[in-house]
């Protein structure tokens, strides 16, 4: 696979604040790759560098092994921001006409709007969507030239479920096309189900590069979650093996070493115990679980 994104040892600044330290960054062809961190941490700053819309301060940022402000690197890109502006006086249909005429290949104008799931809106007007469908217009609006490389900063922020459903069929969709993805996302579970890489940045340093099983595999012991009708005495736990404690509501999260221990303790005190679940770590334990404390969803 050849290497289509690239950042080498790039660093951006903003005044006094430095918001990418040395980042080094490879994205390969096909790949699914999900920049995770908290805010600020340097997420959309290290987009904003690789499709040349800001400049390092130094280092080096390359799109198809060319400049990324090159006309050829920028056609081969769709991209999907966090904030998106159109004009509300057009309708989807006519709106993503008039984006695909600037690409060389580009998508049918439907097949664009299937994969944003916005056939029942097709003859809308711009103004009349809701955010979340002005999201998936900017999905639409990124995969209609046929991209080889796409961007998606937080793409689901404002869609509700079913907005969410059909905009990751639709992704889905692309990917099976062998398209290659960088996203970043504050919702875990979409990173988990999707990328095939989760790279981590946090303070502008990228502090961890893996698939989500390896990160994951990090978090040594189990995780074990149930209801219970009764509050958890947290004295009943206190002498166990366990290495964190999570209530919400009636519902227990504990991560231990020993689960099968632990849950026999939970057993002979009597714990009402209901929808219980044994499993690994999730993608957001390890993340809290890397080295820099202050990385998180």
């Amino acid at each position: 696979m050849y290497v289509v994104a690239e950042l080498a040892q790039a660093r951006k600044h903003y005044g006094d604040v430095e918001a990418l330290r040395g980042v080094d960054l490879t994205v390969r062809q096909g790949e699914v790759v999900a920049l995770l961190g908290p805010n600020g941490a340097g997420k959309t700053t290290a987009i904003g560098v690789l499709l040349g819309l800001r400049r390092p301060t130094r280092g080096t940022a390359r799109l198809f092994g060319l400049p990324p402000t090159a006309r050829r690197a920028r056609t081969r890109c769709g991209v999907v921001m966090q904030e998106s502006g159109f004009n509300g006086v057009l309708t989807v249909r006519e709106t993503v006409a008039l984006f695909r005429a600037y690409y060389p290949a580009p998508l049918a104008v439907d097949a664009a709007i299937a994969l944003a799931g916005l056939q029942a809106k097709a003859e809308a007007r711009v103004a009349s969507l809701s955010g979340g469908q002005r999201q998936r217009l900017a999905f639409a609006l990124a995969v209609c030239g046929n991209p080889d490389l796409l961007f998606l900063d937080e793409p689901t922020v404002g869609m509700d479920v079913d907005g969410r459903r059909l905009f990751l069929a639709g992704l889905r969709e692309f990917i099976a096309a062998g398209k290659t993805i960088v996203l970043t996302t504050h919702y875990l579970e979409e990173a988990d189900q999707l990328a095939g890489r989760i790279v981590v940045i946090d303070r502008g340093l990228l502090v961890a590069d893996d698939t989500p099983q390896a990160l994951k595999a990090r978090v040594p012991g189990r995780r074990i979650s149930f209801r219970t009708r009764a509050p958890l005495d947290p004295g009943v736990v206190r002498d166990l093996p366990v290495r964190s404690v999570v209530v919400e509501a009636d519902r227990v999260t504990l991560l231990s070493n020993e689960p099968e221990l632990v849950l026999r303790a939970l057993f002979a005190c009597g714990i009402d115990v209901a929808e219980l679940e044994v499993t690994g770590a999730t993608l957001e334990e390890a993340l809290r679980a890397l080295a820099t404390p202050a990385v998180a969803a």
